[in-house]
């Protein structure tokens, strides 16, 4: 009797012994997250959201079903400053296109911009950018124009430090996407840069799919062009994707409230302002520009990604304001 209580014991250590291992290699084999990021309220935040309602036994817990995150562009996931990259795209196109339109040598803003006057474009407001807009977004077909948007990305330079564009992704987001991919969100782009411009770009290095990017749309025609059917890109805004206008884009492509949201500017509000009303527990994160050496520092009164009465909501209602300078250990890859 007493042998087989020690025989006994013996196998209880064992199993002991064998479950600890497979916890210790289990642990090991986890993957490491936002690690680009300093441990503080942002990254504590977003982690103690994601354990909440992603947990069964949570009366938070969120369905995947329901898991939709959304996220803006220019100055959320990739830098805007000087000004939003989609503009020196139409700079550089307006530039290439000129030959065949004398006109613009003569009429404003587009003579201004040709002589290379700084901040031509923005100094011509909203009509002059609209203007130069339409263009040089249209007058050719989608794969056309496709082709001409990845042609440039690969050998456009910044103007301030002779990078690509594409070294300005921040690297945190991308840790930040994939965090919450690997929590079964479903993830968006809802951007005011053209949907088209954005495509050939990003949807590779976010890893998110065309169908999943939503931005400003140009009209476009449908032509069977004896037998090979394409569509035409009309020098025409369609619809303009900023401010409320990302909610109804929302609505009518995804048709149900996000309960996660990225921005950084007043642009953005609306869509949080959505997001915090799900009677799911919502979370809203907006990035603050505050590191001026390794990135840009600006918020209130920035003509590019104002953010003034979006951070005064966020500090009113506890929402999540990432401080770029202090709370990201590296911003871009290199």
């Amino acid at each position: 009797m007493l042998k087989q209580y020690y025989l006994f014991v013996l196998l209880l250590l064992l199993l002991s012994c064998n479950n600890n291992q497979t916890h210790k290699e289990s642990k090991i084999s986890q993957p490491e997250y936002l690690t680009s990021w300093n441990d503080g309220i942002a990254k504590s935040n977003i982690i103690t959201y994601v354990e909440d309602i992603t947990n069964p036994q949570s009366e938070h817990f969120i369905s995947v079903k329901d898991r939709i995150a959304v996220f803006d562009n220019d100055g959320t996931m990739w830098s805007e400053r000087p000004i939003y990259f989609q503009f020196y795209f139409v700079i550089d196109r307006l530039k290439e296109m000129a030959p065949q339109h004398p006109e613009w040598h003569v009429n404003q803003p587009f003579k201004s911009i040709l002589e290379d006057e700084p901040n031509a474009l923005l100094k011509s407001g909203h009509e002059g950018i609209a203007k130069v807009l339409d263009a040089t977004m249209g007058g050719t077909t989608e794969r056309e124009f496709q082709q001409i948007v990845s042609d440039w990305v690969k050998t456009a330079k910044h103007p301030e430090s002779g990078k690509l564009y594409t070294y300005y992704v921040y690297k945190p987001m991308l840790e930040l996407l994939d965090y919450l991919r690997d929590n079964n969100f479903k993830i968006y782009i809802v951007s005011g840069g053209s949907l088209e411009f954005m495509r050939p770009i990003i949807c590779e290095i976010y890893n998110i799919p065309e169908e999943q990017i939503l931005g400003t749309t140009y009209k476009t025609v449908y032509d069977y062009n004896d037998g090979e059917p394409l569509l035409k890109r009309l020098n025409e805004m369609s619809f303009y994707n900023d401010k409320g206008n990302k909610v109804v884009n929302i609505q009518n492509i995804i048709g149900k409230k996000p309960v996660f949201c990225g921005g950084n500017s007043d642009g953005d509000l609306a869509m949080m302002q959505w997001t915090s009303s799900n009677k799911l527990k919502s979370f809203m994160l907006y990035v603050h520009h505050t590191d001026s050496i390794r990135e840009w520092a600006y918020d209130r009164e920035s003509p590019i990604g104002k953010l003034d009465k979006g951070l005064d909501q966020a500090i009113e209602l506890g929402w999540t304001v990432v401080d770029m300078k202090n709370d990201w250990r590296t911003i871009f890859e290199n």
